[in-house]
């Protein structure tokens, strides 16, 4: 079934592409091709609202019942001290290797051929920056309801710790609930498997929207800066995957052909939360633990979002490039130091990488409105940052797992 909906996928993208193709170049009407697209993007948004509609019962679901199977609350610190190791770690390197890759690439040097906005441009992104209080306080739910109605998955994980932990204290007392969780657990499942089964018709949507509007010219337009990206994005799959196969061993390659439908999904829509279902079931079919990938993977969409981390050091940079802003390596270093933390309270802000970007290119005199710029493609390189979200996460539970002797 993998293997089909992979095809089916990557023949609804090309399709997509193409549709998008004719119709940007066949509607010269400003308002009916915003209109065409319109349309197309009514089938992504009810998909991703179908994604929506499952992740909050999925990740509470797997997770208590993967906790409750555990038997004891030191192995879930354990796990919890591993997993956050390699998060802190693969961060670091992402972020590392973006501002390496910029730095030789230089895209920002002529990489385009269009007018740049003036300095005292602004955009609307800082405004919806977390800062430290507001993404501590947020880590504890005011209500499961309004957490679970939101989709905040790191304020979800929470609770459904304390849920498991106390699940697995009461002991026998809670021997019902814990066969019901793993009976939700397999409802989620399975209508998971409904949802997923859609897939292609929401990619192909997704890219003829995409190219309807925008056309294939843009990318051109911005051929230098995306192209730079995009082999950094590559680089960076590598050294995860060899990362992963280091510690992993071979298994890790079974791994990457088991989640290229999740990852192609991911790339489609320019959404990791689409993939995550695909992506859970892929890594349990692989032979990796409930218990383990249920705890993992949740936490790995708030702290382990390794294609963003890279994009923001990049783009970051591109921006300081285009209007010749000379930065030395220490200010570089500390971009990234900064960057580690600040972007650890993006989980559930709109637009997260450039919303933490915008929030520390003031920092270095580097000009907001560069980011007019880069929204004009940023539709192309989230697709890019999201597939890298989902290969960045698998690595890192078939990781922790192996760390676990669990594989």
């Amino acid at each position: 079934m993998a293997k089909r909906l992979t095809l089916y996928i990557l023949v609804a993208l090309v399709l997509g592409i193409v549709v998008g193709a004719l119709l940007h170049n066949g509607i010269t009407d400003q308002g009916h091709l915003k209109a065409t697209a319109g349309y197309f993007a009514i089938i992504t948004d009810i998909f991703l609202r179908l994604i929506k509609m499952i992740i909050a019962p999925l990740v509470f679901s797997t997770l208590v019942a993967g906790i409750a199977h555990m038997g004891d609350t030191k192995s879930l610190g354990r796990i919890g001290l591993r997993t956050m190791i390699w998060f802190v770690s693969a961060t670091f390197v992402s972020l590392t290797l973006g501002l390496i890759m910029v730095n030789l690439l230089q895209p920002g040097r002529g990489g385009v051929s269009i007018p740049l906005p003036p300095i005292t441009a602004k955009t609307d992104l800082t405004a919806a920056a977390l800062n430290l209080h507001d993404f501590v306080t947020h880590l504890v739910p005011r209500s499961i309801v309004e957490s679970m109605a939101n989709n905040e998955i790191l304020p979800i994980v929470i609770f459904s710790v304390f849920f498991g932990v106390a699940m697995t204290a009461v002991g026998e007392v809670a021997a019902p609930l814990t066969k019901g969780v793993d009976a939700l657990v397999g409802v989620m499942l399975k209508i998971t498997d409904y949802v997923m089964a859609t897939a292609p018709i929401a990619v192909f949507a997704a890219m003829a929207s995409a190219v309807t509007l925008n056309g294939l010219a843009i990318l051109m337009t911005f051929g230098k800066f995306m192209g730079s990206f995009y082999l950094s994005m590559g680089l960076l799959w590598i050294t995860l995957i060899v990362a992963g196969y280091l510690i992993v061993g071979p298994s890790m390659v079974t791994l990457v052909r088991r989640i290229r439908a999740p990852v192609l999904l991911a790339f489609s829509t320019a959404s990791s939360e689409a993939a995550y279902p695909g992506t859970l079931e892929a890594l349990e079919e692989h032979g990796i633990p409930p218990r383990i990938a249920s705890f993992v993977l949740p936490l790995g969409y708030s702290f382990n979002l390794d294609g963003s981390m890279m994009y923001m050091t990049f783009a970051t940079l591109f921006v300081a490039q285009l209007y010749a802003v000379p930065l030395s390596w220490g200010q570089q270093i500390t971009m990234v130091l900064i960057l580690m933390i600040t972007s650890k309270g993006m989980a559930g802000v709109p637009r997260a990488s450039l919303v933490v970007i915008a929030a520390v290119m003031p920092m270095f005199k580097v000009p907001e409105a560069g980011l007019i710029l880069i929204l004009a493609v940023d539709q192309f390189l989230d697709m890019g940052r999201s597939a890298t979200n989902v290969i960045g996460n698998a690595v890192a539970t078939a990781v922790v797992a192996k760390w676990e002797g669990a594989t």
